[in-house]
């Protein structure tokens, strides 16, 4: 869908805006790739209900096919039609890997991670929300609040529930997260905006994968 290409592209632009204004050495090209494919298998899940502007032109029939085309193809698990995706396209093994690895149930464990690159791509999809780049508590509250709607008793995904407390845990991981990775950038988190990621995301729309 072009909401969802455009939701990638603009994770892959924030991912490739940080890779070029930090001071360690990162592997910039796989951060590009798992960020810019990481939600191919997306519309799996998505409810085609909630954001019908999404849809248009073509309108929710046209979508709810191609959605019952992924399924039929990929299963039910968006995880799995992610990385299924991802190797039918060709990408490296080193962004498979981290494409495999994003995810904000998996946040604990990428924070505790000695790879960078994955700590960019985890923290540039905090960033983007549906309509555009926003700041990382906003993002955070944004998508709680989106998926308590629809799930109202599990909302961070893969059969993880969240409590305040534990969603207050998450924010403070999050923030960390935050601070580890501009510890060693040369621009801050509010520099990150849509207008910044702009250049990028028009840049990054014919990013050779090859």
């Amino acid at each position: 869908m072009p909401a969802l290409q455009l939701h990638q592209l603009r994770v892959a632009a924030v991912g490739k805006l940080i890779c070029d204004n930090v001071t360690k050495p990162i592997n910039e090209r796989d951060v590009i790739l798992a960020c810019l494919f990481h939600d191919m298998g997306n519309i799996i899940k998505s409810d085609l209900s909630v954001f019908p502007e999404f849809l248009e032109p073509e309108g929710l029939d046209y979508w709810q096919g191609v959605k019952d085309e992924f399924v039929n193809k990929y299963g039910s698990d968006h995880h799995a039609a992610n990385s299924a995706i991802a190797r039918e396209i060709g990408l490296p093994q080193s962004a498979l890997e981290l494409l495999d690895n994003i995810g904000f149930s998996k946040l604990e464990t990428i924070l505790a991670s000695v790879s960078d690159e994955i700590k960019i791509c985890e923290y540039a999809d905090l960033r983007v929300g549906p309509h555009g780049v926003l700041p990382l508590e906003e993002r955070l509250h944004e998508g709680r609040q989106r998926y308590l709607k629809r799930h109202p008793n599990e909302w961070v995904g893969r059969g993880v529930r969240s409590t305040p407390e534990q969603f207050q845990t998450l924010i403070r991981t999050a923030r960390e997260l935050e601070r580890q990775i501009f510890e060693h950038a040369s621009i801050r988190p509010e520099d990150i905006t849509d207008a910044s990621v702009a250049p990028l995301v028009e840049e990054l729309q014919n990013y050779s994968v090859a």
